[in-house]
């Protein structure tokens, strides 16, 4: 039976009830008065249950669609501006003792090198991260007891946030790692992690098993109740996904609002982040060996209706994305992005060797972070370097309260140009530095608070004088 505040995986996410919605999408695809009615409520800026996203995800009526995207990207605006968060995943080892079929770090894979950074491997990567300017990192690793225990991420997480070289300080650490515990999420909320993160790959509990044949990521119950542990154990702020092509996107689509729903309606906060990633070719996968692909336009049409769907939520394209479609999908809701992403173990420091490949997944979008940034100010985005949310205790529901009010502008609209300021004294091109210099002067007339603005301002001549990190 389908109950949203039930603990029970099998409950929150049904099966059944994921099958009624879908059959109710499709016989409603081309039922235009309820679709207006969907959009409308969508307009409120309050968000649409799963039910409500799929039937408008089965639409395929053009000028609904057109509405569709016309109010992804305002809603967007409304609650991240323009701004873009800008991050790096930094992978520690792919050790794992799971047999995940569409993951290269799965056990039988072989003839794939495994690596584990050692602590001063993690500085060393840590200090070529921060000689590119970035301020927050996403930590991975595979599954592991024996070569990935806890106490080595919590050693990690400690070496990083240990390491000031120049100008530079990794100022948050986010983790997606496999899930744990009660306890071990307690002890990563005292290590002062951001978000953690963990993807479901996919709601459907038969594919899951049939997809995780072997290893404690088979328990499809433990994995997907992961996420209320977290929040048991302290995390304010936790990031779902799925990785689109394993199973059906529109039950995947379903499930994934419901695993909201869920976590609002027990926790009283839903996801501080969505993610979208795609499956992708890597060593020993072939994303062809999965016949439920989708398209750029379908891909674009998910990220469109997960903003109307949760307006509030982050959303994260990694660089598993091209250029093209990283371009696309910020416009119609994606608030963060990585940029320079190395997908192996290592690599930053220095590159791998050709017989030592450690990847994940293939990079698609390969440009250095200058050109990242740059490109997006070409577009009218603000890159942010921003962490003063977790740092300021503005995380959970004390966030979710300021974003829904609107007063989240005062805040992160200068963090992020403080931040995008640091970027470009200390790290940018000279290019990238006149077109950020221009688009600072412009943005700080958009901060509502006049007080604000003025602070804000007052902290960016600062800033070019040699002082660093102010917030609000």
């Amino acid at each position: 039976m389908y109950d949203k505040k039930s603990l029970k995986a099998e409950e929150f996410i049904n099966d059944d009830e994921i099958l009624d919605t879908l059959k109710y999408a499709d016989e409603n695809k081309n039922n235009f008065e309820l679709i207006d009615k969907i959009i409308d409520k969508a307009r409120l800026r309050k968000g649409l249950d799963h039910r409500e996203a799929s039937v408008l995800l089965a639409c395929e009526d053009s000028d609904r669609l057109a509405q569709i995207y016309d109010l992804a990207e305002q809603i967007k605006k409304d609650f991240y501006g323009d701004r873009i968060v800008m991050f790096a995943p930094l992978y520690l080892s792919n050790y794992c003792v799971n047999g995940c079929v569409y993951c290269p770090y799965h056990m039988k894979n072989k003839h794939i090198f495994r690596k584990k950074l050692t602590q001063e491997e993690v500085k060393n990567e840590v200090i070529a991260l921060q000689d590119m300017g970035h301020k927050r990192l996403a930590i991975e690793a595979g599954e592991d007891p024996v070569n990935n225990p806890i106490e080595y991420i919590l050693e990690c997480i400690k070496t990083i946030y240990s390491i000031n070289h120049k100008n530079g300080a990794i100022r948050r650490v986010n983790v997606n790692i496999a899930a744990t515990t009660v306890e071990n999420y307690r002890k990563l909320k005292d290590a002062g992690i951001g978000t953690y993160i963990l993807f479901q790959e996919t709601y459907n509990k038969k594919s899951y098993e049939e997809l995780h044949p072997t290893g404690p990521k088979h328990n499809y119950d433990y994995h997907t109740e992961a996420m209320d542990r977290a929040m048991q154990g302290g995390i304010d702020d936790v990031g779902l996904g799925v990785l689109f092509g394993l199973e059906l996107y529109r039950y995947e689509f379903a499930g994934l609002l419901m695993h909201a729903e869920h976590l609002e309606a027990v926790h009283g906060v839903g996801p501080h982040t969505i993610s979208v990633p795609r499956i992708k070719h890597a060593d020993d996968i072939d994303p062809d060996s999965f016949d439920n692909g989708i398209d750029d336009d379908t891909f674009a049409k998910i990220c469109a209706l997960i903003r109307i769907s949760v307006p509030y939520t982050g959303m994260i394209i990694s660089t598993r994305e091209s250029k093209a479609v990283r371009e696309k999908v910020i416009r119609l809701g994606v608030s963060q992005i990585s940029g320079a992403s190395c997908t192996s173990v290592g690599g930053y420091a220095e590159p791998e060797e050709e017989d030592e490949n450690t990847a994940q997944f293939d990079v698609s979008d390969n440009r250095t972070l200058d050109e990242v940034v740059n490109w997006l100010m070409s577009l009218g985005y603000i890159p942010s370097f921003c962490t003063a949310c977790y740092r300021e205790g503005r995380t959970g529901d004390r966030f979710m309260s300021l974003c829904k009010s609107g007063q989240i502008q005062n805040c992160c609209h200068p963090n992020a140009l403080m931040t995008l300021k640091e970027y470009l004294m200390d790290y940018a091109s000279e290019d990238t530095r006149k077109i950020g210099e221009k688009l600072i002067e412009k943005e700080l007339l958009k901060i509502p608070n006049e007080k604000v603005r003025k602070i804000a301002a007052q902290h960016i001549a600062e800033i070019e004088n040699g002082s660093r990190d102010f917030r609000f």
